[in-house]
């Protein structure tokens, strides 16, 4: 049976635990923004353009870090698309944006565990890649690109 004072001591620790997270959940917003402001620019100097597979993994690390919104993400793909940045690379970045949190593995690991964080990052880094070839082919295949 759920009482009062069980509630209570629920409630608490749940505070507690949320008050220790907020630190590393504040470090990390503080961190997304400056990168934020940077990613401009990143853009604008010729990072890209040495080949699908170059450009994806460098896409895909930016997207690992500048992690946003999902929305967010379709704005800086299409302002990569019409600065020349091809397909694949512009697709590893919004999977990645949206999939992987490099930023966020501390608060992750605190409250789900360092192993699970990393595995779970690590796997949604690759598949952001392999995602981004894939709806490539798609799009070849069905004649859309």
């Amino acid at each position: 049976m759920l009482t009062v004072n069980h509630l209570r001591s629920n409630l608490k620790k749940t505070i507690w635990s949320f008050i220790n997270v907020l630190p590393i959940i504040f470090g990390m917003l503080l961190l997304t923004s400056l990168l934020m402001t940077l990613f401009p620019k990143l853009l604008s100097a010729g990072l890209f353009g040495k080949g699908d597979m170059l450009d994806s993994l460098l896409a895909a690390a930016i997207g690992s870090i500048a992690i946003g919104h999902p929305l967010a993400s379709y704005l800086f793909a299409g302002e990569m698309l019409s600065t020349g940045v091809g397909l694949i690379p512009v697709t590893a970045l919004i999977v990645a944006w949206v999939t992987v949190g490099a930023i966020q593995i501390p608060a992750e690991a605190l409250l789900l565990g360092m192993r699970f964080a990393i595995c779970r990052n690590g796997v949604a880094f690759i598949a952001a890649i392999a995602i981004s070839f894939l709806t490539a082919a798609t799009l070849h295949w069905l004649g859309i690109d």
